[in-house]
């Protein structure tokens, strides 16, 4: 695993790309990835991102002048995101090359679709989905267990990626793990 500075804590990532770059008070939970080329900094407050979250390729963390950056369990942030000291729920999707200001909020199990712009100080209740720039509720849905799917399976990505195998989706074992996982998701709701 990568060495940063002696403000980042890793706490078992699943797996973080050579090319990530990481600097002040970050904090990575336990079976987290970072994909090629995530830039992560934070020289005033931090950036916390939550057990099995996945950053994805070119994504761009860094925090507010007044707020810390905050990203819950099972979250996809997905290609080429901006989250600018934003706050997002547990087990949410943010489509690719979004946009998240400074004190914006995403509440749980929410999606926000691709090219979303979430301007300043909005906040987004659970269970939404949003879209626009700027970014508005178009629909409410409890996206909780697609997302968590989604997450899973970067989550399973990215233990194969760490032992050099890029093709998991080819393996009986991950389909097995996703199989399990949409189980026990389905049998609690």
């Amino acid at each position: 695993m990568r060495n940063f500075g002696p403000d980042v804590t890793l706490d078992k990532p699943a797996f973080i790309h050579e090319t990530a770059l990481v600097y002040g008070k970050v904090f990575i939970g336990e079976g987290a990835s970072l994909w090629p080329y995530v830039v992560i900094r934070s020289e005033m407050h931090e950036v916390r991102i939550g057990n099995r979250t996945n950053i994805q390729d070119f994504v761009m963390i860094h925090v507010g002048g007044e707020t810390p950056t905050v990203i819950g369990e099972n979250c996809s942030i997905t290609h080429h995101c901006t989250i600018h000291g934003a706050e997002i729920g547990d087990n949410c999707l943010i489509g690719i090359n979004s946009t998240l200001m400074d004190g914006s909020r995403i509440g749980r199990n929410s999606i926000v679709a691709g090219h979303s712009i979430v301007t300043e100080g909005t906040v987004i209740p659970e269970n939404s989905i949003v879209a626009g720039a700027p970014a508005r509720v178009i629909k409410t849905r409890d996206n909780g267990i697609a997302n968590t799917m989604n997450a899973r399976f970067y989550y399973e990505n990215a233990l194969a990626y760490a032992n050099g195998d890029h093709r998991v989706t080819e393996r009986e074992a991950f389909k097995k793990a996703m199989a399990e996982e949409m189980k026990a998701l389905t049998a609690a709701d």
